[in-house]
């Protein structure tokens, strides 16, 4: 089980891998982020919008009313209700992307993973390979998915080791 914010679902949407989510068996997001990434994304016409909408709909990704906690950190609204509610849920792990919400997850004994994080693990558990991971990071970027570069050579680097142990 994992609380996720709107960055990872928006991009593994886009690029039609959202079901990798399923890796984590439930989904759950605030309502905050259902609104941010659903609500507002079918207001601006995003086909990622409907995407996620038919997945909470289907019931693999769940909607939840978080009750905001005190962080010690400005962020985002989405942000915060997606730590909050993992605390009040007591989920260890949250799917979040930037580092300011990254660190407070870290303040609050969490365990922050992003959207790379979940292209590897589907690879060392076999639902893609290297090809499709490589593939897949690539039309992420193309979206406009933000990296730095020492990170995406690290994840690359990360997901041939996964590769190469999967081959001997």
């Amino acid at each position: 089980m994992i609380v996720s914010n709107a960055t990872p679902l928006i991009y593994l949407a886009k690029v039609g891998k959202l079901k990798l989510l399923k890796i984590f068996g439930e989904v759950i997001i605030p309502e905050e982020v259902k609104v941010e990434v659903v609500d507002r994304g079918k207001a601006m016409e995003k086909t990622d919008a409907y995407v996620i909408e038919r997945a909470i709909n289907e019931g693999w990704i769940k909607v939840s009313k978080a009750e905001l906690i005190d962080i010690p950190i400005e962020l985002h609204p989405g942000e915060k209700a997606v730590l909050s509610l993992a605390k009040k849920l007591g989920i260890e792990e949250v799917l979040v992307d930037e580092k300011p919400a990254r660190f407070a997850a870290k303040l609050l004994g969490l365990k922050p993973r992003g959207t790379v994080f979940v292209l590897l693990k589907a690879l060392k558990e076999g639902m893609m390979d290297l090809d499709e991971f490589l593939d897949t990071l690539s039309e992420m970027l193309k979206h406009g998915f933000r990296l730095k570069e020492d990170i995406i050579v690290e994840a690359i680097r990360e997901a041939k080791r996964i590769a190469s142990r999967k081959i001997s």
